[in-house]
């Protein structure tokens, strides 16, 4: 379903008062497609992100657009519902560029979702701009990565994880690219540190059905204290931390508690749902949270509740696609163009000074990110643990054998 009827009301009240009547206009309009589930298992997730972009959209306009050769360009948003299915994604991501004609994709969430828009990127030498952590092993000159890669975001956790709480680890995920591909990375530096994956399972993306992984990690923690990184996604999160919080495996005031939970892919939108009492005491690692302080920060989170909500969470992956917005933006006028061929060109080495800080678009099309490790309060906030810094990009992980010292550096495909 589109949702485009009120902002192109807007957008032409706009014009119109910038045209004063006058035939002869400095102003135009440009079409950008997001592109998010709004329905199915990964819209508890998806829809702060597509808010998030809308947000960025209506503060570029109220700022006057895009200043594209001295002429004023308002952004059109045109919004398609993923629906949690790939294919869909795929036939949504055609529409948007060979009927809406817009010139760049803000979408996705799942690695699945990604790769399947992919082909058609291709075929159309379009660009998507992508929100999420992803797994890496992936480097096309059509896609802008705005999440982490695992050297950014599960890589100093686990170590901090295997100093600091167990060096025996069990892996759950949800059933497609991204946990299976991340976790064989974690496993593979977990061993090289001298832990022990204990267990590695997995739940078809959205099931409830959590006994098996609740039973696993009661067995594997009556033998010692053990990690359990979380890789779920969409509704399964939810069965699984009120199945645990049930359990009583979990204290989370005692430090030596003998399961701790570190999560990739649960954030302050997730915490809500789950509920603040079956959250409280387990881990996060992400580049943004909500609780960072900084005027940045609280701006977005001011501005973000005031059009959603002050009941409203954000989190990283809103951050991040708030931001791609702005870094498009700032291309565009670069590139003096809106043309996706020539914004490419520009890419490389623009800066947004974003809400977690001044983000870069790298030679490889990823962001110079910061990393964070955050334990949840009783309030669904996390709070910053561990701070690693900035970290830059490494697409192909060396822990993954099919990197092959592969370099991932899109500079002379412009």
């Amino acid at each position: 379903m589109k949702r485009t009827t009120l902002v192109s009301l807007l957008i032409t009240l706009l014009i119109s008062a910038c045209r004063g009547g006058d035939s002869e206009s400095n102003v135009n309009v440009v079409r950008v497609g997001l592109l998010h589930s709004r329905s199915g298992t990964m819209a508890l997730s998806e829809n702060t992100v597509a808010e998030a972009e809308r947000l960025a959209i209506e503060n570029i306009n109220a700022s006057g657009g895009l200043v594209i050769q001295g002429r004023s360009v308002l952004i059109q948003p045109v919004e398609e519902d993923g629906m949690s299915d790939p294919d869909t994604f795929a036939r949504q991501a055609e529409h948007l560029l060979d009927d809406d004609e817009v010139v760049a994709i803000f979408g996705g969430w799942t690695s699945a979702s990604r790769k399947a828009m992919l082909p058609v990127l291709e075929a159309r030498d379009a660009l998507l701009f992508y929100p999420v952590q992803y797994e890496g092993q992936e480097c096309s000159a059509h896609v802008v990565y705005g999440g982490s890669v695992p050297n950014q975001q599960s890589e100093p956790a686990v170590n901090w994880m295997l100093a600091n709480r167990s060096q025996r680890i069990l892996l759950i995920g949800s059933d497609y690219v991204y946990p299976r591909t991340a976790n064989r990375i974690m496993r593979t530096q977990v061993e090289r540190e001298g832990g022990t994956v204990v267990d590695e399972l997995y739940l078809p993306l959205g099931s409830g059905e959590v006994s098996a992984l609740v039973e696993s990690i009661r067995q594997a923690s009556a033998s010692g204290p053990v990690v359990v990184i979380n890789t779920l996604n969409g509704d399964s999160n939810l069965a699984f931390f009120e199945a645990l919080h049930n359990s009583g495996l979990i204290d989370p005031e005692a430090r030596n508690s003998p399961v701790t939970v570190l999560s990739l892919s649960v954030s302050e939108e997730e915490a809500l749902a789950i509920g603040t009492e079956r959250i409280s005491g387990t881990f996060a690692s992400w580049s943004y949270f909500q609780s960072l302080d900084g005027d940045a920060s609280r701006a977005f989170a001011q501005r973000f509740r005031r059009r959603y909500g002050y009941h409203r969470a954000i989190n990283d992956p809103a951050e991040a696609a708030y931001s791609l917005v702005h870094l498009w933006a700032e291309a565009a006028e670069k590139a003096g163009s809106t043309d996706p061929k020539v914004v490419r060109q520009h890419l490389i080495g623009t800066s947004y000074a974003a809400p977690q800080g001044l983000l870069t678009i790298t030679p490889s099309l990823h962001l110079n990110k910061r990393s964070l490790l955050g334990k949840a309060d009783d309030t669904g906030n996390f709070q910053v643990v561990k701070d690693f810094g900035v970290i830059a990009p490494r697409p192909w992980n060396p822990d993954h054998p099919r990197s092959d010292g592969r370099h991932c550096d899109q500079s002379n495909n412009n």
